[in-house]
C-alpha cells in the first residue's frame, strides 16, 4: 500500500504565513479569511496580471473570489492589476530589481522561509544567447515552501547498510510536485543530527543547492532546518559543487536536486569513487523512465545508486510507491510493503 506525508508521521508548519506576506494587504486580508485549513494546504499562489488570483493546491486549483471565498468562474475572481505585481516585486527585492538581478536571470527570487517566486515577462539575452534579465514582469508564482520534519523515518531501513551504518546512495524519482525535494531535505536533516541511525561518528552533509530549493538560503544561510553537520553551497551549478564539496568540506554524503547533464553523472561517479554517497532527485515516474533521459543509463549500470524512491500524489504529495534496489528490483522498507 502506497503511504503519503500523514501516514508517515510528518507534520507542517505554518509556511504560508511569510509567503502571504508579501502580497498587497487587500489581498493579504482576503486570502487569510479563507482560513488556516486552507491556507496550509496552499503549494502556489498565481498572480497574472489581467486575470483572476489563481490557489492551487493538493486537490486541485481555484481563484480567490472577488467578495469571499474562492471560485472557479473567471468572472467571479479577484482580478489581478499590474499594482498588485509591483507591490509583490517591491517587497521581495527590498525595491531594487538589481539588488535580485543574478537570482532574475534564474528566473526566480527565494524569499524567508525557503519560499520561492517564480515570474514570467519578457526575456532579455546577451550577445550569446544567454539570460541577462527579466523586465516588464506580468506574472508571478509563489511556490509556498513546505517542511514535513519526520517524513524520512519510515524509510529508514532503506537509506543505510546493516553491518556498519553506511550511507547509501539514493536517487529519489517522481513526477514533479510529489514531495522530492522535501524528501531529500528531510534525508540530508536526519543524517545530519544522526537520527537515522546511530553512528559513533555522524555523518558530515553537503548540500550543492543549485536552485536555492533544498536550504532555501538568504545571504547564505538556511531557511529551513537541515542539520547541525551541514554545509550548504547555495546557488552552485551541481557538478561543480559535488566536486568542490569533495575536495573542500570532506562529506560522508552529498545531496543536490534534479540531475539530468552529464557533468552530473561525472561528478555522481566521481564522488560515489571516492567514497562519498549521493542523495539525490530525478524526475520520472519509473526507473525505466529516468534510465531513457540521456546519460542516466550510465549511472544505473554502473550502480551509482543503491536505492530507488519512487514518489507520486496518488495520496497526496509525498505518497511512496515503491523502494527499489540497485538493481531496480522492488525491497521492503520500514517493516512495511514497499508497494
Amino acid at each position: 500500500m502506497p503511504v503519503s506525508n500523514t501516514e508517515i508521521g510528518a507534520h507542517s508548519f505554518t509556511p504560508w504565513r511569510e509567503a502571504v506576506s508579501i502580497l498587497p494587504p487587500e489581498l493579504e486580508e482576503r486570502l487569510e479569511r479563507l482560513g488556516p485549513d486552507v491556507l496550509a494546504a496552499l503549494e502556489e499562489i498565481r498572480l497574472r496580471v489581467g486575470q483572476p488570483l489563481e490557489l492551487c493546491g493538493q486537490t486541485g486549483s481555484a481563484f480567490l473570489h472577488s467578495v469571499s471565498g474562492t471560485t472557479s468562474i473567471v468572472a467571479d475572481g479577484v482580478i489581478v492589476t499590474s499594482a498588485h505585481i509591483k507591490h509583490v516585486l517591491a517587497q521581495i527585492t527590498q525595491f531594487s530589481m538589481y539588488a535580485v538581478e543574478e537570482e532574475l536571470r534564474r528566473g526566480f527570487i527565494t524569499i524567508p522561509g525557503g519560499h520561492r517566486v517564480g515570474v514570467a515577462g519578457h526575456v532579455v539575452t546577451d550577445s550569446s544567447g544567454q539570460v541577462k534579465s527579466i523586465r516588464a514582469i506580468a506574472s508571478l508564482n509563489i511556490r509556498v515552501a513546505h517542511a514535513f520534519p519526520g517524513v524520512a523515518t519510515r524509510l529508514r531501513n532503506a537509506l543505510y547498510r546493516k553491518q556498519d551504518g553506511r550511507p547509501y546512495s539514493v536517487l529519489i524519482i517522481s513526477p514533479p510536485q510529489c514531495g522530492k525535494t522535501t524528501l531529500v531535505r528531510d534525508i540530508a536533516r536526519q543524517w545530519s543530527e544522526n537520527k537515522l541511525v546511530r553512528r559513533t561518528v555522524p555523518a558530515k552533509v553537503a548540500i550543492v543547492d543549485e536552485r536555492s530549493e533544498i536550504a532555501g538560503c538568504i545571504e547564505g544561510v538556511p531557511q529551513f532546518a537541515v542539520g547541525p553537520r551541514t554545509d550548504v553551497l547555495d546557488g552552485c551549478p551541481k557538478a561543480q559543487g559535488m566536486l568542490m564539496a569533495i575536495r573542500s568540506l570532506s562529506p560522508d554524503i552529498v545531496v543536490t536536486d534534479e540531475i539530468g547533464r552529464s557533468e552530473d553523472v561525472t561528478a555522481i561517479l566521481e564522488a560515489t569513487h571516492a567514497g562519498v554517497s549521493v542523495i539525490t532527485t530525478a524526475h520520472g515516474l519509473r526507473v525505466e523512465d529516468w534510465r531513457m533521459r540521456p546519460n542516466m543509463e550510465t549511472l544505473f549500470q554502473s550502480k551509482a545508486f543503491d536505492r530507488y524512491i519512487l514518489l507520486s500524489r496518488r495520496r497526496g504529495p509525498g505518497t511512496i510507491e515503491a523502494v527499489l534496489d540497485e538493481a531496480g528490483k522492488p525491497i521492503g522498507f520500514g517493516g512495511g510493503p514497499s508497494c
